[in-house]
C-alpha cells in the first residue's frame, strides 16, 4: 500500500493519512458537481476517488506526478459514469413501465363491458356474430374459421371487421368505452 511512501509538493499525498488533502478534495467535489452529480452523491463521488487511488498504490503502479489533476481526471471520467448510469436506470424504468399491464378495470366495470358486449352481438347479423364467437371467444385463426365456414379468408376477415367496428359504435354509443 501506501505506507511508508510520502511526497511532499505540488498534488502531493501523504501515504499514512488521507490520499487526498482538503484542497484536493474540494477540487474533486467541484469537477464532479460541475459534472452535474447532485450534491448528496457528491461525498460517494469523492470516497471514489481516493478509492481508486489507494487502489493504484496497492497494485505497485507509482502515484500520479500531479495527484490534484490526476484526482480531477478520475473525478470527471465518474461523473460521466454516474450520467450513463442514470441514463441506464430511466430506459430501464421505462422498458419496466411498459411491461406492466394497463391498469385492470374492477369487477364492476368487467360487468358493464361483458353485458355491453352480449347486447352489442344481439344485434349483429348471424354471419357477422358468427365470425367473431369463433375468433375472439373461440380463439381461431381466420384460415380456420374460413375453411369450417366454407368461405373464402377475405370473407372471413370482412365480416370480423364490420362487426368490431359496429361493436365499437355501440359501446361507445352506451359510453361504456
Amino acid at each position: 500500500m501506501l505506507r511508508g511512501r510520502t511526497r511532499r509538493g505540488r498534488g502531493s499525498y501523504v501515504a499514512d493519512d488521507d490520499p487526498l488533502d482538503a484542497a484536493q478534495e474540494r477540487r474533486v467535489r467541484a469537477v464532479l458537481a460541475l459534472g452535474g452529480v447532485p450534491q448528496a452523491d457528491l461525498p460517494d463521488g469523492v470516497q471514489q476517488v481516493r478509492l481508486r487511488l489507494l487502489e493504484r498504490a496497492a497494485s505497485g503502479r507509482e502515484a500520479p506526478r500531479d495527484v490534484s489533476a490526476w484526482a480531477a481526471v478520475v473525478a470527471s471520467n465518474l461523473a460521466m459514469d454516474w450520467h450513463r448510469a442514470k441514463r441506464r436506470q430511466e430506459r430501464l424504468g421505462e422498458r419496466l413501465a411498459a411491461l406492466r399491464p394497463a391498469e385492470l378495470p374492477s369487477g364492476e366495470e368487467i360487468s358493464v363491458l361483458s353485458l355491453a358486449v352480449a347486447r352489442g352481438l344481439e344485434e349483429l347479423p348471424d354471419a357477422q356474430r358468427q365470425v367473431v364467437v369463433l375468433r375472439f371467444y373461440a380463439d381461431l385463426p381466420v384460415r380456420s374459421i374460413a375453411a369450417q365456414l366454407g368461405v373464402p379468408e377475405g370473407t372471413v376477415k370482412s365480416r370480423l371487421h364490420t362487426a368490431v367496428r359496429a361493436l365499437r359504435a355501440r359501446l361507445h354509443e352506451d359510453e361504456v368505452v
